[in-house]
């Protein structure tokens, strides 16, 4: 039985990762922002806690390490997708607020997760960057940049933590399928001046297999690292996404 922490689960892919390690019959504590969504979930300890807030994440791991008694996994799931717009075009406070978000609070949480995998004589870290970590995203700077730090946070800290039997990787989805992208296809055919329906035709075209991806499919990748099986993989960028090509010109939309 493994003692696991998710960030942002009240919804979405945290919400489903949560859930399937709880199904896996793991203990399971999770935070986010929402709590009346929070409330609603079953099986699973809760803080609420804004990961850009340090003073909030300790709080958090204080509460979770009570509640589980030591750590096994951290899944760094929060985030955001910042603003859609030309870089001259982007506000200060939203460019903080993305990397306080994405970037940030994956190190507040993982400054506070080591000590207690170091206890528990090794584990897993998930972060959960994007493809737009692998590629440059006109539009989306902030988010790009965020995802592209988590993947160099992801290398250093599977460097520095190996010998402790602590593995780290990132996740690196493309589209998700459901509202979210759905709302960044909406704003990003704004900024444009185009049609919501061109903007998600083109950003199939840049992905080998026509697709966007499911939930189902992030979940079912985190929970293999966390496995025995996924015991010797760390320092990885793992890309879930039917096989992003390029983010060009006309495909500028990643989850």
């Amino acid at each position: 039985m493994r003692r696991v922490l998710v960030t942002a689960a009240a919804s979405g892919i945290g919400r489903s990762v949560a859930e399937a390690f709880v199904e896996a019959g793991d203990r399971v504590h999770v935070c986010d922002l929402d709590e009346a969504e929070l409330e609603k979930l079953e099986g699973v300890g809760t803080t609420v806690a804004d990961v850009a807030d340090p003073d909030a994440v300790d709080r958090l791991f204080t509460e979770a390490a009570e509640t589980l008694g030591g750590l096994d996994v951290l899944v760094n799931n929060a985030g955001i997708s910042g603003p859609t717009a030309p870089v001259e075009a982007i506000e200060p406070g939203d460019w903080r607020r993305t990397i306080d978000i994405n970037l940030n609070g994956q190190f507040y949480c993982v400054r506070r997760a080591v000590p207690l995998l170091k206890a528990a004589g090794g584990g897993s870290i998930v972060n959960i960057s994007s493809t737009a970590g692998l590629f440059g995203y006109p539009l989306r700077s902030p988010y790009a940049a965020s995802k592209w730090g988590v993947i160099g946070l992801t290398k250093t800290l599977a460097m520095e933590l190996g010998t402790f039997g602590i593995r780290v990787n990132a996740i690196c989805p493309g589209s998700v399928a459901g509202e979210r992208i759905e709302r960044i296809i909406r704003d990003e055919a704004a900024s444009r001046g185009v049609s919501p329906d061109d903007v998600r035709t083109s950003l199939l075209k840049q992905v080998s297999m026509r697709t966007f991806v499911d939930a189902a499919d992030i979940v079912g990748m985190i929970l293999f690292l966390c496995s025995d099986q996924g015991a010797k993989i760390s320092g990885q960028a793992l890309a879930i996404d039917g096989h992003t090509e390029s983010l060009t010109q006309d495909n500028r939309s990643v989850s």
